[in-house]
This record gives C-alpha cells, sequence and structure tokens, in this order.
C-alpha cells in the first residue's frame, strides 16, 4: 500500500520504541572489549551416528522447495521415502528427479490409507497444511510441515484437537532445527552459561526474489501474513530459548512499504511477546538487499542475568566466512564459538519420536504455542 510521510514516520517512530534499543544494554549490542576474545570450534555429542531407527514416510504437497531439506533431514535419519503425492506436474518433476525412483501416488488417500507409511511431510501452499495434517493424524500417522503449519487460530483449534484426541504428532519444522549456531545456543542456556533468560531479540531480514515467487506468496490469506510466515522461526526461538510454557503478545504491527503493486503483501513486521520465562522481541522483512551474499543477515540476541549471547546464523558481513557463527560474553571472558561443525540433531531424534511416542526432537505443546503467538500477533497487528 502507498503511504505518506506520517505514516512513515510513525511505524519507524512505534518500530523503534518497540525495539531492540530499549530494551537491551549498550554492551549487548555488539562485541567490544578491551580484553582477549577467544576463539573456539564446537564440537560434542551433536555428532552425526547411525540411526538406531528406521520409518517410512511420504510426501503430500510440493508447494514450497522447503520440502527438499525436509526429505533430505528425514532420509538421513532412517526414513525411507515410499511415495510422493502434488497437484503441480512441474514440481513433481523436478521431486522424481532429485528422488530418483519415488513412486507417484495417484491421489491422496493413496498415501494416507497405505498402512505402512508411518509420516506424512508436506510443503504445500500453507493455508492448506494445517487441514492436510489432521487428516493425517486421523488416518494413524504422523506429520510434519514446512513453517508456517498453522495460518489461523482456527486452524489451530483443530490441530489441537486432533493431537489430543489421535496421540500423534503435528511437528513444525522451524528454522531453528535447522540452526547450527542456535541448538548450540540451547545447550548453552541449559547448562546456565549465561544465568537466567531475560529477553530474546531477533532480526530476520530476507530476500523477495519477486520474478520467482508463486501468486499465493503475496496474498495473506494464503500464506498467513508475514509475522505467521517469517515470525514463526522467532517464536519457536522465545519459546525454546525463554522456556516459556505460557506467553502472550504484547504488541504487533505490519505494513506494506515497498510494494504498492502488491497491495494484499506485507514487506515488514514486528512484535513484543512476554512469557512466564522471559521477554521478547523480534522484527521480520523482505528487504535483504541483492548485494548480500546470503538471503538475509539473520542475528539472535539472547540477553541473560550473567552475560549475553550473539548468534549471525547465515552470514557475518565483516568477519568469518560462512555461517553458525556464535559470540557469548559471560563474567569470566569474552568468546567467539565455530559451530558449522556440529550435526543438527533433530532428524534423527524426531524418527526416534516416531518409533517410541516421546518428544525428544519436538515438544508439542511449546511448538503449537509457538505458532498461537505469531497467529494472535498477525491478527491483532497494527498497520500505517
Amino acid at each position: 500500500m502507498a503511504m505518506d510521510n506520517v505514516s512513515r514516520r510513525s511505524l519507524l517512530k512505534a518500530a523503534g520504541a518497540a525495539g531492540i534499543m530499549g530494551r537491551l544494554p549498550e554492551t549487548a549490542l555488539a562485541f567490544q572489549t578491551t580484553g582477549q576474545i577467544t576463539h573456539e570450534v564446537a564440537t560434542g555429542p551433536m555428532q552425526e551416528h547411525t540411526p538406531e531407527h528406521t520409518i517410512k514416510f511420504a510426501v503430500i504437497g510440493l508447494d514450497h522447495n522447503h520440502i527438499n531439506g525436509i526429505t533430505d533431514t528425514i532420509r538421513r535419519s532412517g526414513g525411507e521415502l515410499v511415495s510422493v503425492h502434488s497437484t503441480s506436474p512441474q514440481a513433481l518433476g523436478g521431486f522424481q528427479k532429485r528422488y530418483d525412483g519415488v513412486r507417484v501416488a495417484r491421489s491422496e488417500d493413496e498415501i494416507l490409507n497405505d498402512s505402512s507409511i508411518q509420516l506424512i511431510c508436506s510443503a504445500a501452499i500453507p493455508d492448506l497444511r494445517a487441514p492436510l495434517g489432521v487428516r493425517v493424524m486421523r488416518h494413524g500417522k504422523d506429520f510434519l510441515s514446512d513453517k508456517p503449519a498453522i495460518t489461523t487460530l482456527e486452524q489451530l483449534a483443530e490441530v489441537r484437537r486432533t493431537v489430543q484426541e489421535t496421540g500423534r504428532i503435528f511437528g513444525i519444522m522451524y528454522g531453528r532445527l535447522e540452526s547450527r549456531a542456535t541448538m548450540h545456543a540451547g545447550a548453552l542456556l541449559k547448562d546456565g552459561a549465561i544465568g537466567r533468560v531475560v529477553q530474546t531479540v531477533q532480526l530476520a531480514p530476507h530476500r523477495v526474489n519477486e520474478n520467482t515467487r508463486p501468486e499465493w506468496f503475496w496474498d495473506p490469506v494464503r500464506y498467513g501474513g508475514t509475522l505467521c510466515d517469517l515470525g514463526s522461526h522467532q517464536a519457536d526461538e522465545f519459546v525454546y530459548f525463554t522456556g516459556s510454557t505460557v506467553a502472550e503478545v504484547t504488541m504487533s504491527q505490519v505494513a506494506n512499504l515497498n510494494y504498492g503493486h502488491r497491495p494484499k503483501f506485507q514487506d515488514f513486521g514486528d512484535m513484543m511477546v512476554h512469557g512466564n520465562g522471559g521477554l521478547g522481541y523480534f522484527r521480520v522483512d523482505w528487504f535483504t538487499p541483492n548485494g548480500l551474499g546470503a538471503f538475509g543477515d539473520e542475528r539472535t540476541f539472547i540477553l541473560g542475568t550473567e552475560g549475553y549471547i550473539e548468534m549471525r546464523k547465515t552470514i557475518d558481513i565483516a568477519g568469518r566466512p560462512g555461517g553458525d557463527h556464535l559470540l557469548i560474553v559471560d563474567r569470566k571472558s569474552a568468546r567467539y564459538i565455530d559451530c558449522k561443525n556440529l550435526a543438527l540433531p533433530f532428524g534423527p531424534q524426531f524418527v526416534e519420536d516416531i518409533v517410541n511416542r516421546t518428544q525428544v526432537a519436538q515438544n508439542q505443546a511449546a511448538a503449537l504455542l509457538a505458532t498461537e503467538l505469531v497467529l494472535k500477533g498477525q491478527k491483532n497487528a497494527r498497520m500505517p
């Protein structure tokens, strides 16, 4: 939508008031120290290992290429890809080429009624994911969805009801589960590295790649809106890092600042949240410039009572190559930790959860709480 100067100033003023400058001490915004910063390479129990369990799984819905990463994760974790169904011939052809030999199902029901399949993965159009997940669980199977897995509060209520009634898993592939630095930060927090968590702050810019996007990408009814879509990652991190089991939205806003020719699109959003484990703020946007060598310069700050952590998950524009950079300052020292050699535990743990009926890889209540936060933030967001 077009915005006049007053509206722009109002938005920026509100964003600044809700932003990190008023929430973090100056030292938490950058690593400036007169002492020596030590450099470490993280190693530990997250190293790759041979999967202990095997399952059979299928894929329904190929509308986002995140399905390739989800499929790869389950395959290398003990999953045997049995079949695939998609209404997009082009996407189906690419998937068959990538996963040579996968059987193409003639219908969704053919997969749902196959008793040998234990898990169904999906990256369908976002507003179709939760209804599919409900059908999957009603057929006695577990479900793993790309984010956003749920686009309305009504869908969320139905998912929660179905999980309760069937005992099946509704998994959501949040970005945290594919970030080595983020998972290592979680391990540090569990060990009390920076004391009690006070607040999380996340900045998550993305590149829009306008010419490659399908029509549903521009319609918030289909993708859920920018807080529901992009913000789901940050809400999940907030719940994970603070350990909150109850949380509410303090403030939320969305805007279309640069895509007047796409009047329904939202290219900016931010939220403040508070939970019984801490406070949080995050900003998401579609303003990554083409000059950046990554889809976005994602950064997360965790403020604790005895220190702070910063993660540069995708890129360090003026420093070290690659991603998965973690910086930590505590009472004893300032350290840089290279996390790129760590393995990702989610896949093997998720397969084990399916076999053992446990919740090690992802706590079901926490995953749905994160979704609830962004759905409420999206529904009640102010627009300039």
